[in-house]
């Protein structure tokens, strides 16, 4: 017995995905979405009456997985730096199984802050935790003391920065290979260890 079909507005949003992820938003028509999923392109209107708005259902949909993720994450880890290593761990982990999603990430950071915010939008509870849990390792003396807000903010430019342009890390000889993605993955670890750790300890 074979796998169930996924549902036509799941495989439209798939390709959607895909295709923001890879080729940019602006490269990619409602058409080439259409013949990917092998449906026409008034099916897909049916689901996303625009373009926009099939966007606008990729960015939440990616924006919960994201969340579903780093809470899987956060729930498995202990306190203190293991607690920001585990999320490390969780974003790059689509770097590997599904990299049209960090894809996506760097596209809606060409597209404008407006776009962007429609992410952070949908992640923003998860935000929130983060910026509690960096006061309270920071009032408790296992974290630099610092403005909370913009630790996770510089933290979060960092990780995703890293993460979302291979382009920059290949002029400096970087290697998207597994191989690659562990060292890359260890040395900005260490970074961010040594950026967020109390003086006199790192």
């Amino acid at each position: 017995m074979g796998t169930p079909r996924r549902p036509t507005r799941e495989r439209i949003l798939d390709a959607a995905l895909l295709r923001f992820g890879s080729r940019g938003f602006e490269a990619v028509s409602l058409d080439d979405i259409a013949a990917a999923v092998g449906v026409t392109k008034q099916t897909v209107l049916y689901w996303f009456p625009s373009k926009d708005e099939l966007l606008w259902a990729v960015i939440e949909r990616s924006a919960e997985e994201l969340t579903v993720t780093i809470e899987a994450a956060l729930r498995s880890a202990g306190r203190g730096f293991d607690r920001v290593e585990a999320v490390v761990r969780a974003v790059f982990r689509p770097a590997v199984r599904r990299p049209e999603l960090l894809g996506l990430v760097r596209e809606l950071n060409r597209l404008g802050p407006d776009v962007f915010e429609r992410l952070l939008a949908g992640m923003r509870p998860l935000v929130e935790r983060g910026a509690t849990f960096l006061d309270e390792e920071m009032a408790a003396g296992r974290m630099r003391r610092g403005d909370p807000r913009l630790v996770l903010s510089l933290a979060y430019a960092t990780v995703i920065g890293v993460a979302t342009e291979p382009e920059v890390l290949r002029a400096v000889g970087w290697q998207p290979s597994a191989a690659g993605l562990r060292h890359l993955r260890s040395e900005l670890l260490a970074y961010l260890r040594a950026a967020l750790s109390p003086p006199g300890t790192a």
